[in-house]
């Protein structure tokens, strides 16, 4: 297995991906902890703030100069959601040691700088340095305003809004305008200080590192980290299905209609997620799918058709964009395929279609440092660890039985519908 961990100090994880395949390592530093609506702005400027300096690089300027002299190393950061965790993620890719041409500790410089940038920010007069806080706060501004240009993803954000509603994955990843006004470079040092000291904190390497294990414990910034009892949720957060589905149809200016659904999935069968993952790929997950031979092809509904399976929160999410007098055709096509699967209308070739499907992605993990390094995080977030070889295995032991078993699970959760 070229995939292992350990436990650095309570609450702090090292993971170590050993492969030859690439001229690269990849360091990746993932702090999780729950999404709230009284943190989340924060959490995204803090994301943002981090990267402007530390009080030994104390610019974003000298940090890149300080990456080009290290044969042109890259750095790049942001935030997600991840369940009802929000996670700060920072990477620094860097030359192997082995492709340097003369010899030298690179590796060790790279973890380095990547502690430093997370652990040990620039502070003047108590706080965050004031003008990075603000140019940060206009950044998240803008990107907050903006978030209304892609309609698709804003269709998308939305229909979550809507289904988690007054829940932790309902809320904006970037936060909200009104909070940004409240943040200040004390008080925003101060949660900071407080969230890292009780995150779970996760340490990635991918490549050829192996003394890389020596050179964390032995670092000035690990060494000052306190251990915790991580504050984070682990496992899949379900919440209960609603009685009856809610519609909710926004009006903007648009040509074409953006039609979401989400999907509860109400089961608790053996190998659940694998179990939903097959049925999701056979419902709207590729050119094969259900969705897109008859939403799209054969009715000619939609420009595009498909589903997308939200393993964390096991809920399915159907995507369609549409002409906007279509609605109601599409929607009622929609639930003609979750009735048809209901009813077992399920081919063989539908599923090794969509086991085919799946199976070609989970083999596409290993091709990229930071997909291998994202499927192992999701599995430690996921509570189980799951080698890629075991997971094609599951995969392919689903049968039409459990398929179905789900589909009958399935209910409409809210539909949303972005209209001119």
């Amino acid at each position: 297995m070229n995939y292992n961990k350990q436990e650095i100090k309570r609450g702090i994880t090292l993971h170590q991906i050993n492969t030859n395949n690439f001229k690269t390592n990849l360091y990746a530093i993932f702090l999780a902890t729950p999404i709230t609506r009284e943190n989340v702005t924060k959490d995204a400027v803090i994301s943002a703030v981090l990267r402007r300096g530390t009080n030994n690089i104390k610019s974003q300027e000298l940090i890149s100069q300080e990456l080009e002299s290290m044969y042109g190393a890259s750095f790049d950061c942001g935030i997600e959601k991840t369940g009802d965790n929000h996670v700060f993620k920072f990477y620094l890719e860097s030359l192997s040691d082995e492709f340097l041409p003369a010899k030298e500790d690179l590796s060790k410089k790279s973890i380095e700088i990547l502690l430093d940038i997370v652990f040990n920010p620039l502070i003047e007069n108590g706080g965050f340095k004031a003008e990075y806080v603000e140019g940060e706060k206009n950044n998240i501004k803008q990107i907050i305003e903006s978030k209304i240009d892609n309609k698709g993803q804003y269709a998308y954000d939305k229909c979550i809004e809507e289904t988690f509603n007054g829940k932790p994955y309902g809320l904006y990843k970037y936060g909200y305008i009104e909070d940004l006004e409240k943040i200040t470079p004390q008080n925003l040092y101060e949660y900071y200080k407080k969230m890292i000291s009780e995150c779970k904190i996760d340490i990635f390497c991918s490549g050829i590192t192996e003394n890389i294990e020596k050179d964390i414990k032995e670092n000035k910034n690990i060494q000052k980290v306190n251990e915790r009892k991580p504050n984070c949720i682990i496992g899949t957060t379900v919440e209960l299905p609603m009685q009856e589905t809610k519609t909710v149809q926004e009006s903007m200016q648009v040509s074409q209609g953006k039609l979401v659904i989400s999907l509860d999935v109400d089961s608790k069968i053996e190998n659940l997620s694998y179990v939903a993952s097959v049925y999701n790929a056979i419902l709207g997950g590729g050119a094969n799918s259900r969705l897109f031979q008859n939403v799209r092809e054969k009715e000619s509904l939609a420009y595009t058709a498909g589903s997308s399976y939200l393993k964390p929160k096991n809920m399915i999410f159907i995507r369609c964009g549409i002409e906007i007098q279509n609605y109601n055709k599409a929607l009622e096509t929609v639930k003609v395929q979750l009735d048809d699967l209901k009813n077992g209308k399920i081919e063989e070739e539908d599923i090794e279609n969509a086991k085919k499907l799946i199976i070609a992605s989970v083999k596409s993990i290993t091709s990229e440092q930071d997909t291998e390094i994202t499927y192992y995080y999701g599995q430690e977030l996921a509570g189980t660890l799951i080698e890629i070889s075991d997971y094609e295995n599951k995969v392919n032991a689903v049968t039409k039985e459990q398929i179905q078993e789900i589909a009958n699970s399935v209910s409409i959760n809210t539909i949303y519908f972005l209209k001119d």
